[in-house]
């Protein structure tokens, strides 16, 4: 007998209720929580370090073939124009791949948190593997650009995918040192691909350039799926909101498409462009517009609030921004200045991808160990931005260049890590893939506008028409050194600006506690 029993001298199931509790459990619902959503029952059990190096293996190979088609086509470009004898067209083989990877980041990281990491990692490598067969197979350039367009969809989707589930299988305080692996992924993507793209394109045929992501993202499905079974699940299923996912999308598009026509194809003041930014404006209004009274947003405008988030994107969008910026015009500048061929060119900017992977990775392992993990960071940073005013208000050698160079690459890397963990850290689990989709659209639009807008730059200082496509090699003698100089002045300046802005952010960015384990030796995830 229980305890009521013994008290009232009969059974529990026999006590008559009152007529008040009668009413009050008449209210409580039947079903609480539907069983989709409801937490598993028992954590599942824990990964061997063997499974955790297979799944790190196989997340670092899906984000390489992403990387890699954003720039290992640029080289083969003007092989696909002669065999397809057009090359009027030819830009939109690489701007339809980064329209539609930056316009579905978003997309990927919410759906991953209503219907698992699983799920869309197949989509997203099922895409990516379909359009990379499509661009091989292409008999004509307007296939080939709508394949590349689905290629995007793949590769936009395996972005953020993989860095939801990275947070999955290790700890926050942990996880900023596999961040700075991902950092050595984009950098050896981005020296790889024109290397890659230029022999296929010349020695085999261009369509290697497509065939060869075909066994490497099955062969990163077959050691990923396995695996994925023991990770913990922490989506949630609930309704999609498909409105505010197209808004965004849609939005994203035009100001993308803003960006790559503005002072090429149109005039920055010309009727098509302002329209333009004005249907790009108009369409971000109706998407807060909808965020703020949909029931489950797409894009809870509350994740973008905060002590944490807003702070941590824009570091890390100012951060990518000026590191792509400057890799993408440096080379016009050592061709000018300091008379390098191009393949020079594309060598003197190792220093500046490689150099900041290191930063990354210290920031990294600083993470692991640090209470204060985020000091590193602005010391960083604001190295950084000094070195950025020193290369504007000086005229160095090469060599001081490059040193000088390293150095800047050094403390804008140790952004990253930081940046990515303390943002994933400040959610909860089940937003993590749709902060983190967030973070990777935002970053891109960031970078996007920091090429153009030291393009703009220097147009304005050197009134040239320079083209961003590899495609100035007929008017670069023409332009006087002295010019060059003084317009690398204000990029320099510009890039200093943009990490200077990095600090300050990550100085007002709350240091929250890393979930995980204070030391841990990294063999023991390995």
């Amino acid at each position: 007998m229980n305890r009521i029993e013994r008290q009232s001298g009969q059974s529990a199931d026999q006590d008559a209720l009152s007529a008040d509790a009668e009413a009050e459990l008449a209210k409580v619902p039947e079903q609480v929580i539907a069983l989709s959503e409801a937490p598993p029952l028992a954590p599942p059990a824990p990964l061997s370090p063997g499974e955790v190096r297979t799944i790190l293996m196989s997340l670092l190979l899906s984000m390489f073939l992403a990387a890699l088609d954003q720039t290992i086509v640029a080289t083969a470009l003007p092989t696909i124009g002669r065999q397809f004898q057009d090359v009027s067209s030819l830009s939109w083989v690489i701007t339809a791949y980064l329209l539609a990877s930056t316009a579905v980041a978003p997309v990927f990281g919410t759906l991953s948190d209503i219907y698992g990491r699983r799920a869309m990692i197949i989509v997203s490598l099922s895409l990516f593997i379909a359009g990379s067969v499509l661009c091989a197979v292409a008999p004509n350039l307007p296939v080939l650009i709508v394949a590349r367009g689905l290629q995007g969809l793949g590769g936009g989707g395996i972005m953020p995918v993989v860095q939801t589930v990275i947070s999955d299988v290790v700890s926050p305080r942990e996880r900023g040192q596999y961040q700075a692996w991902f950092s050595g992924v984009w950098t050896a993507a981005g020296i790889s691909g024109p290397v890659l793209g230029g022999l296929f394109a010349e020695h085999l045929h261009w369509s290697m350039i497509f065939w060869i992501n075909v066994p490497l993202a099955v062969g990163a499905l077959a050691l990923l799926l396995p695996k994925m079974s023991k990770l913990p699940v922490y989506h949630r299923r609930r309704e999609v909101d498909w409105v505010g996912g197209v808004l965004l999308m849609a939005s994203a598009v035009v100001f993308m498409l803003v960006l790559t026509w503005g002072g090429n194809r149109f005039p920055w003041l010309s009727p098509t462009i302002l329209s333009m930014v004005g249907a790009s404006l108009a369409l971000t209004l109706a998407f807060v517009w909808h965020a703020r009274r949909a029931h489950e947003p797409f894009l809870p405008l509350s994740l973008m609030r905060g002590t944490v988030a807003p702070y941590a994107i824009t570091a890390g969008g100012c951060a990518l921004g000026a590191i792509t910026g400057l890799t993408v015009h440096l080379p016009l500048y050592y061709e000018v200045v300091y008379h390098l061929s191009a393949s020079e060119a594309g060598l003197a900017l190792i220093p500046l991808a490689a150099i900041s992977t290191v930063g990354a990775a210290i920031a990294g392992r600083n993470m692991v160990h640090a209470k204060h993990y985020k000091r590193l960071s602005i010391v960083g940073t604001s190295v950084a931005a000094i070195c950025g005013a020193g290369l504007a208000l000086t005229t160095l050698p090469l060599w001081g260049l490059l040193v000088l160079m390293s150095v800047f690459a050094l403390g804008l890397g140790t952004t990253f890590p930081v940046s990515v963990v303390s943002l994933q850290n400040s959610v909860a689990r089940a937003q993590i893939g749709t902060i983190t989709g967030a973070m990777n659209f935002f970053r891109s639009l960031l970078a996007s506008f920091t090429v153009a807008a030291f393009a703009a730059i220097l147009l304005m200082v050197l009134g040239t028409d320079i083209s961003l496509a590899g495609e100035h090699r007929g008017s670069i003698g023409a332009i006087p050194t002295a010019d060059m100089i003084t317009a690398f002045r204000y990029v320099f300046g510009a890039a200093a600006a943009l990490l200077g802005i990095a600090t300050l952010c990550l100085i007002a960015m709350e240091e929250r506690p890393l979930a995980g384990p204070a030391s841990r030796p990294v063999e023991v995830v390995e």
